[in-house]
């Protein structure tokens, strides 16, 4: 009797010593899933980091490019039409290269002292027919164009000025192109309110070299 007394009492502690080792609690993620409370992501940083949504990037170049290729007509004068998108003179255009054009976006006040452009966006735009006619009507003449066919942002290459205004493009193909990028500049232009003052040049790479050409212009 005794030793039956005996083994029961030493159930009793096991099954109560057992009752206590359960597997940590477990609760329904958001999408019904288990989860058990442990960041599967660990060290690795958060979901956030890890899926990044660069679709404002993508937004913000083509917008850049759009409204630098298009000026407002303040009188209200008639829009330049564009000419017809010309395929196959784009299709000729190589598409990889080895050239590198390097320089520095500034502009220069009547005292010949440089502004220099900050962390600005800049593009190589291929000299085309097409192209040539905004450079023609938009950036020198100062007209107002049509928008431009969406298919030129496939043939525009982009790079970012540093903090001093230096800038670089590698990997271009052999050709000639429209440089073109934009200086913010106020009070040191005789501007109440900052504005952004396009520059765009003529610049030519063929093979492999690297081209140093700096985008500037005086302050008007």
């Amino acid at each position: 009797m005794t030793k039956k007394i005996s083994l029961f009492f030493t159930l009793l502690i096991i099954v109560f010593f057992f009752s206590g080792c359960v597997e940590r609690e477990l609760t329904l993620s958001e999408n019904g899933s288990r989860s058990s409370g442990y960041s599967k992501w660990g060290s690795q940083g958060s979901p956030e980091e890890e899926n990044v949504d660069i679709s404002d990037l993508e937004d913000e170049t083509e917008t850049i490019a759009e409204d630098e290729m298009i000026i407002t007509d303040e009188a209200g004068q008639q829009k330049v039409k564009r000419i017809s998108f010309p395929v196959a003179e784009y299709a000729r255009l190589p598409k990889t290269g080895k050239g590198t054009i390097k320089g520095a976006i500034y502009l220069a006040d009547s005292y010949n002292r440089k502004i220099f452009g900050a962390s600005t966006r800049l593009y190589l735009n291929p000299l085309t027919s097409y192209s040539r006619q905004w450079y023609k009507e938009s950036y020198l003449g100062g007209y107002s164009m049509d928008e431009s066919d969406s298919r030129l942002f496939n043939y525009l290459r982009f790079t970012a000025s540093d903090a001093q205004g230096n800038f670089a493009f590698y990997g271009v193909p052999s050709g000639r192109y429209y440089l073109v990028g934009t200086v913010q500049c106020g009070q040191e232009c005789g501007y109440d309110i900052p504005k952004n003052i396009r520059i765009a040049t003529e610049v030519s790479v063929i093979g492999n070299q690297m081209i140093q050409k700096d985008l500037t212009r005086v302050a008007e």
